[in-house]
């Protein structure tokens, strides 16, 4: 007498969720981002604290210094300025939170080696489209991610090109990532507005 033995079922890995924070400078942006991750951080899981700046004087390293500070020393920080596709690949596991701050520093980190001299439209698209597929591999995790961006887009416009080039780039970029994203808040004064 034979018996059948069934295949057990494999248990699908439930996707992270995706979480897009904007708002204007020092409107509480990234302290909400913690926030967040600290709530939503399980017993086994990490936070991944993906630091995209790059430090160029001594007003920037203080900036930087202070966002440190804030951050509880069981966070991982990983400091990558370009590559966050690579970062997401690499952290992409349940219950783990990657918290990238944020999309402003990593668009002006894909434009300034390429501006004025070797700049052109194919450079702003070819950007757009990299953030629009970083977006979707966010979106596509099974970690949960939530990134910070600035809002700059709310003033007169720029009076010189770099300036519009970036200001358009970065609300494009957020669209982008607004579009994937499970929630996307607002901040206004230290207090979020839930958009999405």
């Amino acid at each position: 007498m034979s018996t059948i033995t069934e295949k057990p079922q494999q248990q699908e890995l439930q996707q992270g969720s995706l979480i897009l924070i904007t708002g204007g400078a020092r409107s509480g942006k990234s302290t909400l981002a913690e926030k967040i991750a600290q709530d939503k951080t399980s017993k086994d899981g990490k936070v991944i604290y993906l630091a995209t700046a790059t430090v160029y004087d001594k007003e920037m390293e203080k900036r930087v210094d202070l966002h440190r500070q804030r951050r509880p020393d069981y966070w991982i920080t990983v400091e990558e300025p370009i590559d966050m596709e690579k970062v997401i690949a690499q952290w992409d596991q349940p219950d783990h939170i990657i918290l990238i701050d944020c999309l402003t520093l990593w668009l002006t980190n894909l434009i300034l080696p390429h501006y004025p001299e070797h700049w052109s439209n194919e450079h702003e698209e070819a950007i757009l489209e990299r953030a629009k597929q970083v977006a979707l591999q966010a979106k596509k995790s099974l970690a949960t991610i939530i990134v910070v961006g600035n809002e700059v887009g709310m003033g007169i416009v720029p009076v010189d090109p770099l300036s519009r080039i970036f200001r358009d780039l970065s609300g494009l970029i957020q669209q982008a990532f607004a579009k994937e994203a499970d929630q996307v808040f607002l901040t206004v004064s230290g207090y979020p507005l839930q958009v999405k």
